[in-house]
């Protein structure tokens, strides 16, 4: 109950702020503009595609790219939504109020959680909204849709999650969304570090850790359960290290 208040209040005070409108807004632009440049290209690129015996269809060539490059925008916007989920209480010192209140650790960071992803869960659905547009004219591959759909879903959980525990740290809004892209943007390429290795299971692990690396077998459609463990570890630790970071403040106060 105290987690649907928190998150209901989290997401109206995002609504209520200019930053998520015109966050909302800047992605829905660049992310249209994207989505007509690949139909564009599609559309020209149809006399080659007519002469091959296998071509690819509307999810490889329009929605991939689409969900690939919505996962790069994502990277840098969601530390924007992210970064004064706790900080900005911290700055304001209404962290010890909360600490009063008759809630635990873990409602507070789940309820924030959920807020913010109820925000982006929206942002998502209008994203969704631009390739299922290409059913009124032609079909769509939805297991690959659906597949590439679960995810960008499961990749902005990962990114909120860490930027929710990165929020915890620090009492400057600013410093957390920097840091939370940093951290991303580390997570994301680290994959590349790997191939700079000659040891197999080195560049095993490194490839296991890079968030890209799990978004694009879903993208390709390709839906294996290691990659849902890996993102639900993922999100489940860097909440567990939210709570624990919360929990060591309630017990200074």
């Amino acid at each position: 109950m105290m987690i649907g208040h928190i998150a209901m209040r989290e997401l109206r005070t995002l609504f209520l702020s200019p930053l998520a409108w015109s966050i909302l807004a800047v992605v829905q632009f660049i992310l249209a503009w994207l989505f007509l440049s690949q139909l564009d290209q599609y559309i020209r690129l149809q006399p080659q595609i007519a002469l091959m015996q296998s071509p690819p269809g509307l999810a490889e060539v329009i929605v991939a790219p689409l969900f690939g490059s919505a996962g790069i925008v994502m990277l840098l916007v969601v530390p924007l939504i992210t970064m004064r989920l706790v900080s900005d209480e911290r700055r304001a010192r209404t962290l010890p109020l909360l600490f009063s209140a008759p809630v635990s650790m873990s409602e507070i960071i789940l309820g924030k959680y959920l807020g913010v992803m109820a925000f982006l869960s929206i942002m998502l659905g209008l994203i969704a909204l631009m390739p299922l547009s290409l059913l009124v004219a032609g079909s769509l591959d939805l297991g690959q849709f659906a597949s590439g759909l679960l995810g960008l879903f499961l990749m902005l959980a990962a990114f909120a999650a860490l930027g929710l525990y990165i929020s915890t740290l620090t009492a400057q809004p600013t410093v957390a969304a920097v840091a939370s892209f940093g951290a991303l943007l580390l997570l994301w390429v680290i994959n590349l570090a790997g191939n700079a290795v000659d040891d197999s299971g080195s560049r095993g692990i490194f490839a296991w850790l890079s968030l890209q690396q799990h978004y694009e077998a879903l993208l390709r459609g390709i839906f294996d359960s290691s990659d849902l463990v890996y993102y639900l570890l993922f999100i489940a630790v860097f909440l567990v290290f939210a709570v624990r970071r919360l929990d060591a403040d309630r017990l200074q106060h």
